[in-house]
């Protein structure tokens, strides 16, 4: 909610280097909103409150013009790929888990090794 709430930026408005390429890509929330927006808006037509242009602005030009929606592929792509997220991201937490134990394992034999050299280099003296 917080990111519509105000915090989410239009594409356009976003700061290309770090925020549109890399972040704006990876969020969820892009394929999120647009799927939505995608279901929604296109069939529909809205008065035209502005000068210029016809009586009536249809869904699909608002979504191009004001939302920046990218109007290239269906909602069906942004769901498969909030799909393909959701499994990636299972994944990588099923990964996690597993490794952990070893990680484990591997931080108890380096503090076990350094008491050893600190018991063999203390017995010395």
């Amino acid at each position: 909610m917080m990111l519509n709430g105000g915090f989410f930026r239009l594409p356009n408005d976003l700061p290309k280097p770090v925020w549109r390429y890399p972040m704006y890509y990876v969020a969820f929330h892009k394929y999120a909103n647009q799927g939505f927006y995608k279901n929604e808006f296109p069939g529909l037509s809205f008065p035209n409150i502005q000068a210029t242009g016809g009586a009536t602005v249809s869904g699909s030009e608002i979504l191009r013009n004001f939302w920046q929606v990218e109007m290239r592929y269906s909602k069906w792509v942004d769901l498969a790929v909030l799909c393909g997220m959701v499994v990636l991201y299972r994944l990588l937490f099923l990964a996690i888990e597993k490794l952990k134990p070893m990680i484990a394992g591997l931080r108890f034999r380096s503090t076990m090794r350094s008491v050893q050299v600190a018991e063999q280099g203390s017995g010395s003296q």
